[in-house]
């Protein structure tokens, strides 16, 4: 699992993130953005950011350093802020810090990443169903002149069905995904030649790295997924098999 540590402080929210993100501090000295388990959007959405944020760490992307923060029931005792405090009191226990870069500014396009860069972010982008790097939301951070990968809560969709679904990695792995709009395409190379170097990458060894990382606590069950070994294997299948076709890849034959 990610290293766990403990939240110290609670700073400040980060009211342009629709899940009111915060800043907090920690035991380890760092300072974190939080992502809130209590939060509309529920346990997936970290899910999603662990899964997608550390599969792009193994393959070279920039992604800040995550760790699960707990958060302890003193935390909300000296926040003014109503709705900031029922927040944190509906987060009590394990929760998704991410490493705060100070000094980062939002990817405005002034300096793109190189054309092979920007094919492996979108190519990631597509592998994961990651609908939410937009000109309109680029969730990309500059940070000492380079791209900064974040937010990737919105991928991975299929999880969100799970309650009144099985799990279909064959659907996913068919599922075709729409570059257009994504804030790179006009600066990627190929993606198709990304997804020759990266998809061999994409191994069972490194994909059940990837998911040992999550939280047994945020690894929800649902029909025929009754444990979090059972959750695992799941994403595990969906990922192994996405990455095993080209159906989806942009500008690809299928």
């Amino acid at each position: 699992m990610l290293e766990q540590i403990t939240a110290t402080r609670y700073v400040t929210p980060l009211k342009e993130g629709g899940s009111l993100p915060g800043i907090v501090e920690a035991d380890d000295c760092g300072t974190y953005v939080l992502k809130f388990r209590g939060a509309g959007q529920g346990v997936k959405v970290l899910v999603a950011e662990v899964l997608v944020g550390e599969l792009a760490r193994r393959l070279d992307l920039r992604v800040p350093r995550l760790a699960v923060v707990d958060l302890q029931p003193p935390i909300a005792r000296y926040e003014a802020d109503e709705e900031v405090q029922d927040l944190l009191n509906a987060s009590l226990g394990l929760n998704l810090g991410i490493d705060f870069l100070p000094g980062s500014f939002g990817y405005d396009g002034s300096r793109p990443p190189s054309a092979e860069e920007s094919a492996a972010i979108l190519w990631l982008d597509a592998l994961t169903a990651n609908v939410d790097r937009t000109w309109s939301n680029p969730n990309l951070l500059v940070w000492h002149g380079e791209p900064w990968c974040i937010d990737h809560g919105a991928a991975l969709y299929f999880h969100h069905q799970w309650p009144s679904r099985a799990p279909d990695p064959g659907r996913f792995a068919a599922q075709p995904f729409d570059a257009s709009r994504h804030v790179l395409a006009d600066v990627a190379g190929d993606p198709r030649e990304a997804h020759a170097r990266l998809s061999p990458l994409v191994t069972p060894a490194l994909v059940d790295e990837v998911t040992a990382q999550v939280p047994d606590a945020w690894l929800e069950p649902a029909p025929g997924l009754a444990s979090p070994d059972a959750v695992r294997a799941a994403y595990r299948e969906h990922l192994l098999a996405r990455a095993s076709s080209d159906a989806w890849v942009p500008g690809g034959a299928g």
